[in-house]
């Protein structure tokens, strides 16, 4: 188990606990479930890079402990 913490830069910060072999949109899922949001109106950023959803954490190489950016399309 992995803990990732998304940012939305607007004061509300959520940490997720999940799996390296989950998908990007497994996680979107999790971060729905505790910011009342829909899971596909959820975009996930590091940098410039737009996360795909059907692309898993262990191939983006996404580690315990990172930060990711949230952003509400």
């Amino acid at each position: 188990m992995i803990e990732i913490t998304c940012n939305d830069r607007l004061g509300k910060k959520v940490r997720v606990k999940c799996n390296e072999d989950d998908t990007i949109g497994d996680l979107k899922k999790l971060v729905a479930a505790q910011t009342g949001t829909k899971w596909d109106k959820i975009q996930l950023k590091k940098w410039y890079t737009i996360y795909k959803d059907h692309v898993t954490l262990a191939d983006y190489e996404i580690h315990d402990g990172m930060n990711l950016e949230l952003y509400y399309t």
